[in-house]
């Protein structure tokens, strides 16, 4: 079951935004400091926070708050 309160965190914490502006139109293109270095530092910090290991093709593809969900939700259903 996905802790969606602790995955808001990660983000915010990670993207250095305040939690309460994540939702449906979070994304790359919302978030002036969401480049790719942070992305990769995203991803890590998704994947050390719910012991999960996300494939590389769709680290790419998360982008946005709804994509993060579905992936880690996805990952956590295999793990």
């Amino acid at each position: 079951m996905l802790d969606e309160d602790k995955l808001k965190q990660v983000v915010a914490d990670v993207l250095d935004v305040d939690v309460a502006t994540i939702g449906a139109d979070f994304s790359m293109d919302t978030v002036e400091q969401w480049d790719s270095l942070r992305h990769m530092t995203l991803v890590l910090a998704i994947e050390d926070a719910f012991s999960i290991s996300i494939p590389d093709d769709e680290a790419a593809n998360i982008t946005s708050w709804p994509l993060i969900k579905v992936v880690v939700e996805e990952q956590l259903h295999e793990a």
